[in-house]
């Protein structure tokens, strides 16, 4: 079997449902990242809310969800709206009467504009895809977690945020601003039994990287591409939102985890001489 396929993540056994009964916004939930998470979140007995933009993608993630046994409700959004997250938490404490999970996995590089193109439009781009919104969900979420005296919040950013980015350093101040976000609101919120961590993705296939076309028939260079020796999927980075959702992590707060295969351990990034540009697959590209 080809490593580059999600067959390829590791089986795991019963783990029983580790959020029986929880409610769980995610944003981005119809797909990706985002959707895998909201799958696994409701195997895992989650009342899952997925805020979405793009109503197809909501319907396929709710139409699977449901299918599988689970409970899940879409609210088609777009949460970089900035007058979009209080009513939707609202919506949600009216339904359930909490919080208690928040996975912000919002965010993009795009549209990609080179440092010395960039203006204050694509700054602002920027900061509206990757960093804002993740501010006004947070902040809505927080009075009734706080009231609860309970509740976690996971922030997906980029590895690109956890290490020098030569392709974008606007995007990479955004994710790291949302990594020393949640390491600075975990510990300001603690005390009030709430915990915030963080997850930096890196070679995972999405709608948005679509590794599988770009690295078309060069399967055997992973190995040189990533410590772990495979494309990362969606899944694998589902897993790590579990553990930091549950009480699996009742003990970890303001940690932000690289899911990369081992790319921020390995260095991640080189410069091609012959192609005149930084690369993190260096070898024939």
């Amino acid at each position: 079997m080809s490593s580059q396929t999600p067959e390829s993540v590791p089986a795991i056994g019963d783990w029983g449902q580790l959020l029986a009964g929880k409610v769980a916004i995610v944003t981005g939930g119809g797909d990706g990242i985002g959707g895998a998470i909201s799958r696994l979140f409701a195997q895992h007995g989650a009342l899952v809310e997925i805020a979405e933009i793009d109503p197809e993608r909501g319907a396929r993630a709710k139409s699977d969800i449901e299918a599988a046994g689970g409970t899940v409700r879409v609210h088609t959004v777009d949460v970089t709206d900035t007058a979009v997250p209080a009513p939707l938490v609202e919506d949600v404490m009216g339904t359930h009467g909490r919080v208690d999970i928040l996975i912000n996995n919002v965010g993009d590089f795009r549209p990609l504009v080179r440092f010395q193109e960039s203006t204050p439009d694509s700054w602002e781009d920027m900061y509206s895809i990757n960093l804002k919104h993740i501010f006004a969900m947070t902040r809505a979420v927080i009075t009734p977690m706080i009231a609860a005296r309970k509740g976690t919040i996971v922030n997906l950013h980029s590895v690109e945020g956890m290490r020098g980015y030569p392709g974008e350093p606007i995007y990479a101040a955004m994710k790291a601003g949302a990594a020393h976000f949640t390491t600075s609101l975990a510990v300001t919120m603690g005390r009030y039994g709430i915990r915030v961590n963080g997850i930096g993705p890196d070679l995972t296939q999405s709608p948005q990287v679509d590794y599988l076309t770009r690295a078309q028939g060069h399967d055997d260079m992973w190995p040189f591409w990533a410590p772990a020796g495979r494309l990362g999927w969606p899944e694998d980075q589902a897993r790590v939102a579990l553990f930091l959702a549950s009480d699996m992590s009742a003990y970890v707060t303001g940690h932000n985890i690289p899911v990369d295969g081992g790319t921020k351990a390995g260095g991640g990034w080189f410069f091609s001489p012959t192609e005149r540009i930084f690369t993190n697959r260096p070898i024939g590209f």
